[in-house]
């Protein structure tokens, strides 16, 4: 009885074996077919980041998300405005500081003391400063954007989700387990 047993477990679990061999074999090709089908090019998202930074939102054309680059042109040219006026602006305040030390008061800030003036250097030299991370991060932003664009492009995405319920004997006891597989076919 128990050798019966034994032999028929042994030969069902032979059996699972096999055909699991024979899908995992099968499920190989399909992903080879797939990728040949799909012309996945690892390189691609290393050109669109090229594209980009040669000159920004070209990698955003190169991917065909062409909405976002009135978005890259926008946050770059904002940056820049704001860092050209506060660049123009801490000029101004500063080669009117240096005319009141030389002894001249005829500035267009005569209604300003000393310390006003140095106040309004170091309020318009932060905000260049800052205006110019900006300007580098949007940069950088748009570099990184057309990168994982690129790169999640190439994601296969339909409908091949799947969950199978399994019965599978244990190992050890030989008792048949019951699980759950979430299966998706790349």
């Amino acid at each position: 009885m128990h050798k019966t047993l034994f032999i028929a477990i042994f030969f069902l679990f032979l059996g699972n074996t096999v055909v699991f061999a024979q899908t995992k074999a099968v499920t190989q090709k399909a992903v080879k077919d797939s990728l040949k089908s799909n012309n996945i090019d690892p390189l691609t998202p290393a050109k669109a980041a090229f594209y980009s930074a040669v000159l920004p939102g070209l990698g955003q054309a190169y991917n065909k998300k062409y909405w976002k680059i009135p978005l890259v042109y926008g946050a770059i040219g904002t940056s820049l405005y704001f860092y050209i006026d506060s660049n123009n602006k801490y000029h101004q305040y500063r080669d009117a500081y240096k005319r009141r030390l030389e002894g001249y008061s005829d500035d267009k800030f005569s209604y300003l003391d000393n310390n006003r003036l140095i106040t309004a250097q170091k309020f318009y030299q932060r905000n260049r400063d800052l205006s110019s991370l900006f300007v580098l991060g949007f940069y950088a932003l748009n570099i990184i954007d057309a990168n994982v664009d690129a790169a999640l492009i190439q994601f296969n995405v339909n409908e091949k989700l799947s969950v199978q319920p399994i019965v599978y004997p244990d190992g050890v006891t030989f008792k048949a387990n019951v699980g759950l597989t979430l299966n998706y076919n790349f």
